[in-house]
């Protein structure tokens, strides 16, 4: 299990932001833009940590000389069932260094991007400090 599966699962922020490199990239399923560096990404994921409901990761897959890592979740916006996956590569110094993530169904996405979009200003703050 990778330290950052169990900072989700312990819904510590500060210990998920520890995992993350400095010059980690952030590809959001919501945004075409991808998000680079360590504090807009540890703010994206405060952020998520605030919009889903009844997160939990069902399956974690690795390859790549335990370098690449898939974590397949299920969580809940509103009335929305979210079914989703972090895709995750580490550096060489165990660090992630790029985070994807892809939802589905549409409507999870759809549910996802206006709720993401409702934090977006407290996003960008905590980006800044």
């Amino acid at each position: 299990m990778t330290s950052f599966r169990k900072a989700v699962e312990a819904r510590d922020p500060d210990a998920m932001a520890a995992t993350l490199a400095e010059n980690v990239v952030f590809r959001s399923p919501v945004a075409f833009k991808p998000y680079p560096g360590k504090a807009i990404t540890a703010a994206i994921l405060r952020g998520v940590l605030r919009v889903f409901e009844d997160f939990r990761y069902v399956r974690e897959l690795s390859g790549g000389e335990g370098r690449d890592h898939a974590l397949v979740f299920e969580a809940r916006i509103g009335d929305a069932r979210v079914e989703g996956c972090d895709f995750l590569h580490f550096d060489d110094d165990g660090l992630i260094d790029e985070f994807t993530v892809m939802v589905r169904p549409l409507s999870a996405a759809q549910a996802l991007s206006e709720a993401m979009a409702a934090q977006f200003d407290q996003i960008q703050r905590e980006a800044l400090n």
